[in-house]
């Protein structure tokens, strides 16, 4: 088994290091680490360092011996999912998948067909269990580079995302559409991919309209109809095979 993942706010170079707050809670009282055992201490952007525990005292301190700093660069080409707002808790669902899977940002998007609304202190609890899920995922993954959950972005906020990628596209529903499946698109090596899903109620035509001006088109993944939850784990998953990420 991989050596469980914590998150520090700076990554320990050689030294003897105290894993504290909740962290070591989580590594002493839920993981039951011991004397002898590895561990890797990330802090979440790619800077990570694996360590040994020398000790756990009481029930949130883990004593560990860590070794060298290590970076792992980011990949290319960077996939972004903007990820319209899904109902009740399934936006947490995708952004736990998706981060699991290997998405490297997500952009959450208030579309005019979502039912719901991030507006105010709700908008602000909810961005922040988006963010909370992504580093939770990132570490139960064994990530060292979390995704980045931006802040909410209205459409035409996304139109300028999309008008500056190297591929953009959006997932849609119809199986006939004109540009054709995501499995068989010209996909660029390097720079920006970026992906829409739209919410239970599909993009509306004003939207599709803005995205196609900056440049995106719409394309399938397949011949049924994923929930807006699940497609962007879905064709996250699809770029990293074909882009070589997962090789």
């Amino acid at each position: 088994m991989t050596a469980p993942v914590f998150v520090v706010d700076e990554v320990p170079s050689a030294k003897t290091f105290v894993l504290d707050g909740a962290e070591g809670r989580h590594a002493v009282s839920v993981k039951r680490l011991r004397a002898g055992e590895d561990v890797v201490l990330t802090d979440g952007r790619g800077r990570w360092t694996e360590a040994v525990v020398e000790a756990a005292e009481g029930k949130d301190r883990l004593v560990v011996t860590a070794g060298p700093v290590q970076e792992e660069p980011a990949q290319a080409p960077r996939i972004t999912v903007v990820q319209a707002l899904p109902k009740g808790d399934r936006g947490e669902l995708a952004v736990e998948t998706m981060t699991e899977t290997g998405v490297d940002a997500i952009v959450p998007w208030q579309a005019a067909r979502c039912i719901t609304q991030w507006k105010g202190d709700r908008g602000a609890k909810a961005l922040g269990k988006w963010r909370a899920t992504a580093r939770e995922a990132g570490k139960q993954s064994r990530r060292v580079r979390f995704p980045d959950v931006a802040d909410a972005a209205t459409t035409k906020q996304v139109a300028a995302l999309l008008a500056g990628a190297d591929f953009a596209a959006v997932l849609h529903e119809d199986r006939d559409c004109d540009s054709g499946a995501l499995a068989t698109a010209e996909l660029p090596t390097a720079g920006d991919i970026v992906l829409v899903v739209g919410p239970e109620g599909g993009v509306s035509p004003d939207e599709l309209a803005a995205f196609a001006e900056a440049g995106a088109r719409p394309y399938r993944l397949g011949r049924s109809v994923l929930r807006t939850s699940t497609a962007g784990t879905a064709a996250t998953a699809l770029l990293l095979g074909r882009t070589g990420r997962w090789s």
